[in-house]
């Protein structure tokens, strides 16, 4: 993903059916600055990408086309980029897959319009501060015998295997690599959004980057958890 613009200059995607809750999200994001595309079908929205990378998506799941779950999987996997779930599903399992699949945050409807320009914030803030302490010539970083390729969102394991990675997997790997063998809280990691106390998005997104690091969950030996403390990366990282 190539990196976010300011708030006033950020190109938000709006995928929602519905064209009254389309016009709230549009008129909240618009009213601090934000500019926003407004989109009714999965396709449309993945057509839209391909022409021109948004900094972020705001995808519904209920669309007429096609599930919103699978919109998410084909965007990550074509034009990767920030990914918030707005939608009136709140199942726990909904939540598990939207962020599996690489969605930076999930808000069910009926929502506060003010809570969701601060996860928009949020999303955007940490995708920059991603790309502004990485040297532009510094994007490849290698570790007990993986490659990362930042720029690319790619993982090369040992065997040669190349694994790709969400916008999401990817920030928070680079994040893990930039400070290894020091311990980074879950609001670290996640940037400045204050958490819920039952929130563990960012627990699942671990999990999913000790699968694709073949990091044994029960005894992981890239990334330890501390209890009570949050997470460290345990390996010797050249950026190069």
């Amino acid at each position: 993903m190539t990196q976010p613009r300011s708030d006033s200059a950020a190109n938000i995607f709006v995928l929602e059916d519905e064209p009254d809750i389309a016009r709230l999200i549009c008129a909240s994001l618009g009213d601090y600055g934000f500019r926003c595309e407004h989109l009714s079908t999965g396709r449309q929205l993945l057509s839209r990408a391909r022409q021109a990378t948004p900094d972020l998506c705001i995808i519904d799941l209920g669309l007429p086309d096609m599930d919103g779950m699978q919109v998410v999987r084909e965007l990550q996997e074509g034009s990767p980029c920030a990914v918030l779930i707005l939608t009136g599903r709140n199942d726990v399992t909904d939540r598990v897959l939207g962020l599996e699949l690489g969605a930076d945050d999930y808000i069910v409807k009926p929502f506060e319009p003010r809570e969701l320009v601060a996860r928009v914030r949020s999303i955007l803030r940490r995708y920059q501060r991603a790309a502004a302490v990485e040297p532009a010539e510094r994007t490849i970083a290698r570790f007990s015998g993986w490659t990362f390729d930042s720029a690319r969102h790619t993982l090369t394991a040992p065997d040669g295997r190349e694994i790709g990675l969400s916008s999401s997997e990817a920030g928070l790997l680079a994040t893990l690599l930039r400070r290894p063998n020091k311990i980074l809280s879950r609001e670290q990691l996640l940037g400045e959004r204050e958490l819920d106390p039952f929130d563990r998005s960012i627990d699942v997104r671990i999990s999913r980057l000790r699968r694709k690091l073949d990091d044994d969950p029960q005894n992981p030996k890239l990334i330890k958890t501390v209890y009570g403390a949050g997470y460290l990366f345990s390996a010797q990282v050249a950026w190069e």
